[in-house]
């Protein structure tokens, strides 16, 4: 079992910037960043690889950039022209999988095994 926590949500104006991060209980070669809004589907936002390799929804391929920390086992999502249609949920999640960007899931809920509780981002006009 790994676990994911994530921190680093909050409240901003729009225009602004924030940084996520997720930090886990031991090495995940698969992360991401999902997020959700009550009554609409979770999404997928932002993956990484163990090489570095990222992926992102085209919704917020210009604002958001995913990044593992220099901590060991940590994870950031930097947001940067908060909109707020940015407000959600935002869950970290991993995965022992290597090839799930590869393969295709790596926006996709199914290709992650391990979740955090998710952390509340609320932009405001």
């Amino acid at each position: 079992q790994v676990h994911v926590e994530e921190s680093g949500g909050g409240s901003v104006q729009a225009g602004g910037s924030l940084t996520l991060t997720c930090t886990t209980s031991e090495y995940a070669v698969s992360m991401a960043w999902f997020r959700q809004v009550p009554g609409k589907e979770l999404e997928g936002v932002a993956a990484i690889d163990k090489d570095g390799n990222t992926m992102y929804a085209d919704s917020v391929k210009d604002r958001f950039t995913i990044s593992r920390g220099s901590a060991p086992n940590t994870l950031h999502l930097q947001i940067s022209r908060l909109e707020p249609e940015d407000t959600a949920i935002y869950s970290c999640a991993a995965s022992r999988v290597p090839n799930i960007m590869a393969i295709g899931f790596g926006l996709q809920r199914m290709g992650y095994y391990f979740w955090g509780q998710g952390t509340q981002v609320t932009v405001s006009s």
